[in-house]
């Protein structure tokens, strides 16, 4: 497994994916999730996801495409990316949708690191004129690598 840290993350092949689905979130909402950047990514299905909102499926990363080494280094870029943004992070409780109302699993394994690094989403704490430049400062240093 390849260990992304602080110094490695930028080079890391997921980071561009990455951050473009933040980017796209970012223009939609002032918070992201690790939920929806990994649908925004496609390593996740919407119907996939419905299975497990509505406690059909006993974990999230069940469901998830790819293994679970990919999912830990993209988790792993959010925070160091949400982080190089200023955003300010905040745990978020995932309920089963329906009657029953009962917490979400993410992880086969339930360590509560990983449960709280996919419950994890990042706000936006600056103005909206420095999310815009932000955003399009961004787009265009993706477009130049294409």
């Amino acid at each position: 497994m390849k260990k992304v840290t602080v110094g490695s993350y930028r080079k890391d092949k997921y980071y561009p994916k990455v951050v473009k689905a933040i980017t796209h979130l970012l223009k939609e909402s002032d918070e992201i999730s690790p939920v929806k950047i990994m649908l925004q990514m496609g390593n996740l299905l919407p119907k996939d996801y419905e299975a497990w909102i509505r406690g059909q499926v006993p974990c999230l990363e069940r469901v998830l495409h790819g293994n679970l080494s990919k999912a830990s280094r993209i988790l792993r870029i959010i925070g160091f990316h949400a982080h190089d943004l200023n955003m300010i992070p905040h745990q978020h409780a995932y309920r089963q949708r329906g009657s029953k109302q009962r917490q979400l699993r993410f992880s086969l394994s339930g360590d509560s690191g990983v449960e709280m690094a996919y419950a994890r989403h990042f706000r936006w704490n600056q103005s909206h004129e420095k999310k815009q430049a932000m955003i399009e400062r961004i787009l265009a240093e993706q477009s130049q690598e294409l």
